[in-house]
């Protein structure tokens, strides 16, 4: 879902970070101011965890008590090899080891990790490890993933799959998003993952992906009455949820997945023009295509957004890259920081500027502005495009904005499912169920 996931350091391998370049030595880049920065502070922060770096907790305000049906499905959550008690990042331990948990997340775009641990009614992160891989590069014209992509792809699980196995993993779920769900060849794609590093993902359907980024991120929504609307722009689709908030778990009133996210839509309206002109045609023609896969929803949860209107102001939440970049353009920050920008609050107005400045500009230039960086210069118009469409559906004036979504999903429920039968879930590993990371 989320197309990226921009932590100050990505991990390259064990023991190794590899800093993003943020552009030519002695050059300094351009920033896109919307507003101004926020005067009001984040909703709730949790600071960045870099790979191998000392725990810290993870500070939302609650795991879930309960959890949908279908979250442990067989197939889906697999207990994980457990090592002896020796650590590579340290001493040998005394006792058992601690467990710990671990979300993957293969999107059209990105390929995701989060290890955790428990702590109290929350966990602490004690690994992570993002990687821009562009799986479904092509996919929109050839319907196939091309072999260039699985192999970066590939590259970026053999990462995780070490990462499992040197942090004693106990239980882990890893899911494949819209480009395997999409490719003709996605599930020999699924079969070869798991023959060569050992990881079996699951190709989860579009409403279990809405699921678990709801489960992941309604933390962060503000506090109001009415149902609220929980959106994620991916790489290869975007999901919208309409929630009712008022318990500790959301109850989803209606959802909408559309097969656009930043890639697929980049793809399928072509390059980008030389002129002014061309750009601002173009980005008119992706939020026109976005807005038509949009209406049916939009009409639906029409009585719903009068309805909230009455209650108070609309609630939005939105977890992707698109809405953690244009937020960090909003602050004006040199660089990404999480703390900053996980549960920020920003006026809807900001974004839709920083929007249009961005859908002017050429591509080269985006590629020097801050927080945007190479990696997203192409994909970022396409989001604001899908934001913006977002927007004209949910008119909430202010709008919440989440670095967090499946993969913290998918931890909450595979830690309040299993977080209370410990000695179980042990005697389950040593009879030897399915792992997460097959021996070799």
């Amino acid at each position: 879902m989320a197309e990226h996931d921009p932590p100050a350091a990505k991990v390259d391998g064990p023991g190794r970070q590899r800093r993003r370049r943020k552009g030519r030595r002695g050059k300094s880049r351009p920033s896109v101011p919307g507003t101004g920065k926020a005067k009001g502070r984040p909703q709730r922060e949790a600071p960045t965890q870099k790979a191998d770096a000392a725990p810290r907790e993870y500070n939302d305000n609650s795991v879930p008590a309960s959890v949908g049906p279908d979250e442990t499905r067989q197939g889906q959550s697999q207990p994980a090899s457990l090592h002896n008690n020796q650590s590579k990042d340290g001493p040998p331990r005394q006792g058992p080891p601690r467990q710990s948990y671990a979300a993957i997340d293969l999107g059209t775009n990105n390929c995701r990790l989060l290890i955790a641990r428990p702590s109290g009614e929350n966990f602490t992160v004690i690994d992570a490890f993002s990687r821009v891989v562009r799986l479904g590069e092509g996919l929109a014209q050839s319907g196939r993933l091309s072999d260039e992509a699985m192999d970066r792809t590939l590259a970026a699980l053999r990462v995780c799959a070490e990462k499992l196995k040197r942090r004693n993993v106990f239980l882990a779920r890893s899911v494949a998003t819209e480009a395997c769900r999409r490719a003709e060849n996605g599930p020999e794609f699924i079969e070869r993952v798991r023959r060569e590093t050992g990881i079996a993902l699951d190709i989860i359907s579009a409403r279990e992906e809405a699921r678990l980024a709801v489960l992941g991120c309604h933390v962060l929504l503000e506090d109001g009455l009415g149902p609220a609307m929980i959106f994620d722009i991916g790489g290869g689709s975007t999901e919208l949820v309409l929630i009712e908030s008022t318990g500790t778990v959301p109850r989803i009133l209606d959802w909408q997945s559309v097969p656009w996210g930043v890639v697929s839509l980049t793809e399928s309206c072509g390059p980008e023009g030389h002129t002014l002109e061309d750009r601002l045609e173009r980005y008119r023609h992706m939020h026109s295509l976005v807005a038509e896969s949009f209406s049916a929803f939009s009409k639906r949860v029409a009585p719903a957004r009068e309805n909230a209107g009455q209650d108070g102001p609309l609630r939005l939440l939105g977890t992707s890259g698109t809405v953690t970049t244009l937020a960090s353009l909003h602050l004006e920050l040199p660089q990404y920081d999480r703390r900053m920008v996980d549960g920020l609050i920003v006026p809807a107005e900001s974004m839709r500027e920083i929007s249009s400045r961005l859908s002017s500009m050429a591509v080269e230039d985006r590629r020097e502005v801050n927080c945007i960086g190479r990696e997203r210069a192409d994909l970022v118009v396409a989001g604001c495009a899908i934001l913006e469409a977002i927007l004209d559906l949910w008119p909430a004036g202010r709008l919440g904005v989440a670095d967090r979504g499946i993969r913290e999903g998918i931890l909450r429920s595979l830690i309040a499912s299993h977080g209370h039968g410990r000695g179980h879930a042990s005697r389950t590993t040593s009879a030897g169920v399915r792992r997460a990371v097959a021996s070799r």
